[in-house]
């Protein structure tokens, strides 16, 4: 059989180019380029042909949808504009009106609710399956080496003469010749110069991995060894000194901290593919 359009197809289609021109290009639809708008478009009809294929099946007469979920959603929507003005004018704008909205969006949380149903009927992946999961799988539990870390930070601010990019650079020159003669004093000078909220305690960052600080200090600190203080380092925020604690090989992740964790993403991956699988399903006999 063919699939046939929607009866009134103006609500829902005009929802979606509204929803979609926002979260697709950050725009509303009159604002949308010839491009854009015929990509909405696309997206629009196809997300209709979807939404018609799900809600024709038996699955779809086993949900509903709780009127204060509905209210939320379009809660939601109002609070993206200014006043209620701002919002009725939007609506209007694209040939919605409060009832099509509703309207709209309650078929929409009607379809999440149907693929949610779907999905439900797969059981939970057991702790045995997890497990097995772990062992035949030991390179994806890796947990990557980790630095302790400490710092010192001047800024530079032009409007402070103490802070100007070459007295804050001489600034932090002599605090560095300070820790090159008595490195166990790092703390002490980051309590008494950094400009860093980590001051307080004695320029402690904390454990880090790779690719959690600015760039420039990643960079240097996964090259120090353990004790090591660095040379200066210069960033948008100003002049740095980081120091490396200590170094945290890389090494497996213990079973007992990731399996409730790994029985989640598991199982949470069973049900998409369960819910690809259904989709495909119909889709493939609607199209008939």
């Amino acid at each position: 059989m063919n699939m046939q359009t929607d009866t009134h197809p103006r609500g829902p289609f005009q929802y979606r180019l509204l929803r979609i021109a926002g979260e697709r290009f950050g725009t509303s639809p009159d604002n949308m380029n010839q491009q854009q708008t015929r990509e909405a478009e696309d997206i629009a009809k196809r997300e209709i042909l979807m939404e018609q294929a799900i809600l024709q099946q038996p699955e779809a007469r086993q949900v509903a949808v709780p009127p204060s979920e509905l209210n939320s959603a379009i809660a939601m929507i109002r609070d993206r504009y200014e006043d209620p003005d701002a919002y009725e004018q939007a609506l209007a704008a694209n040939g919605l009106d409060d009832v099509s909205l509703r309207a709209s969006v309650e078929r929409e949380l009607r379809v999440e609710a149907v693929l949610n149903y779907v999905s439900s009927r797969v059981p939970e992946v057991s702790e045995t399956e997890a497990r097995l999961y772990y062992y035949l799988h030991p390179e994806a539990f890796q947990k990557p080496e980790t630095r302790v870390a400490r710092h010192i930070l001047i800024t530079v601010n032009d409007q402070f003469p103490e802070n100007t990019a070459a007295a804050a650079r001489e600034r932090m020159a002599t605090i560095l010749a300070r820790l090159r003669k008595h490195p166990h004093r790092f703390e002490q000078q980051a309590l008494q110069n950094s400009e860093c909220p980590s001051a307080l305690h004695g320029g402690l960052i904390g454990e880090v991995k790779q690719g959690t600080l600015y760039p420039e200090l990643d960079r240097v600190l996964f090259q120090l060894r353990a004790g090591e203080i660095s040379d200066l380092i210069e960033s948008d925020n100003g002049w740095h000194i980081i120091k490396c604690d200590a170094i945290n090989p890389a090494q497996p992740a213990v079973l007992g901290d990731v399996l409730g964790p790994l029985r989640q993403q598991l199982t949470q991956r069973q049900r998409e593919r369960e819910q690809r699988r259904w989709l495909k399903q119909i889709l493939t006999a609607t199209s008939k």
